[in-house]
């Protein structure tokens, strides 16, 4: 039998237009392979065409990024509520005095302490969370920069802020932002 036999139940209807409601070529993306060259590409049990099957590079570093920032941050804020705890006693403050001191180190901690969990869930979620994990980073990547530009911001004593948290905020933020992200992002999920 051939494509064209009138006999054939499998072909297309008779008198109806060619290439309407009835595909004449095999579709790409649908189990059959990439074209040569596609960075993307659906095979049996893949991804359909033009989505990322495996994560963009960016996505991968502003990962990195994020446990590094988020464990760090966490490290701080136990810090910061235990040194300030413990230089409150210390300082010869009366009982307001000291209870006033260690409350703000404690809130100090405490908040650099969520910031620092947030991060962690972020880069945590960033293989399987869908756009709003990107949008968060970008967030997240936002208040690093703030922090980062207020850190400079001091007066300086001759030791100068760090660059450090301002330079990986901004790039949390470029590579959440490319093209690439947004389409890791925002793939489909079976």
């Amino acid at each position: 039998m051939s494509f064209g036999d009138p006999n054939n139940p499998y072909g297309p209807p008779q008198g109806q237009q060619p290439g309407y409601g009835y595909p004449q070529a095999p579709q790409q993306g649908y189990g059959y392979p990439a074209a040569p060259g596609a960075p993307y590409g659906a095979y049996p049990g893949g991804m359909p065409y033009g989505m990322p099957a495996v994560m963009p590079g960016g996505v991968k570093a502003a990962r990195v990024m994020l446990w590094i920032m988020g464990i760090l941050q966490i490290l701080a804020g136990i810090g910061v509520g235990l040194v300030g705890g413990v230089f409150a006693s210390e300082s010869g403050l009366d009982s307001a005095g000291t209870t006033a001191v260690t409350g703000v180190f404690v809130v100090i901690g405490v908040f650099v302490l969520a910031l620092g969990i947030w991060g962690v869930v972020i880069a945590a979620k960033c293989a399987n969370g869908g756009n709003g994990i990107r949008v968060s980073g970008i967030v997240y990547g936002s208040l690093l920069t703030l922090g980062g530009l207020a850190n400079l911001a001091q007066p300086s004593d001759g030791r100068g802020g760090s660059l450090v948290p301002l330079v990986l905020g901004i790039l949390i933020i470029v590579f959440f932002s490319k093209s690439e992200a947004g389409a890791w992002f925002k793939r489909p999920r079976f």
